[in-house]
């Protein structure tokens, strides 16, 4: 009798796993299509720039199954949508700043959707520090006309980190994966080309965007230090 209820019990929570392994179908799908196509970076194209797009645009739907807070949920989906727009202008060097911009967008509305509670402000003693310091080499090798619109970004990606941490669950790793994601990135980018960067940013990329959409199908970890 033990065995049976204990059974009975545990179904409804396979049943939702199942069905969030199912709508996840279409994003593991399409992630797969990109790694295995990896479109060469020298050719951009429309192609190639829904190939990167629809892994996110996947995760934009995959939320409408969510029943958390319908706010939340918009807000996600609405930063979602962004970092599609951003990935697609990534595509195509002359449109980085408008990439960054989008992406920009997508972080403050990650902000808004993680809010303010709990606050943890203990949180920020390793953020500001690491920010200063990794920032502080990158902006030696920026070109002038970039610097202000990276610096916005960066602020607004170490504030995503910090709220991301606190509200904890799958957000804050997926927090942690879009910071080191951007963190290679730029790196690759301005200071010295790492092997296998292109992998290495994409797999994290993909992996945040997931992590912060399951977020919607958690509850919050209400903390108050």
């Amino acid at each position: 009798m033990d065995t049976w209820e204990e059974g009975l019990s545990q179904k409804p929570c396979f049943s939702v796993q199942l069905h969030l392994c199912r709508g996840l179908s279409p994003f593991l799908l399409t992630c797969a299509i990109y790694f295995l196509l990896w479109i060469p970076e020298d050719q951009p194209s429309w192609i190639s720039a829904l190939v990167k797009c629809l892994p996110v645009l996947c995760l934009a739907v995959f939320l409408r199954a969510a029943r958390s807070d319908r706010g939340y949920r918009a807000l996600l989906q609405g930063a979602l949508l962004c970092s599609a727009v951003g990935d697609a202008c990534l595509i195509w060097p002359e449109a980085f700043l408008y990439g960054v911009t989008a992406f920009t967008v997508a972080h403050l509305l990650y902000l808004w959707a993680l809010g303010l509670t709990p606050l943890r402000p203990g949180l920020l003693l390793p953020i500001v520090p690491a920010f200063f310091l990794y920032n502080g080499l990158v902006l030696l090798h920026l070109p002038p006309g970039t610097v202000p619109m990276l610096v916005t970004y960066s602020l607004v990606l170490a504030s995503m980190l910090w709220r991301g941490l606190a509200r904890g669950g799958s957000a804050r790793w997926g927090a942690l994966l879009f910071t080191l994601s951007d963190s290679v990135l730029a790196w690759d980018a301005f200071l010295q080309s790492l092997p296998h960067a292109r992998l290495v940013v994409m797999t994290t990329y993909y992996a945040a965007q997931l992590l912060i959409a399951l977020s919607a199908f958690q509850s919050p970890r209400l903390k108050s230090r």
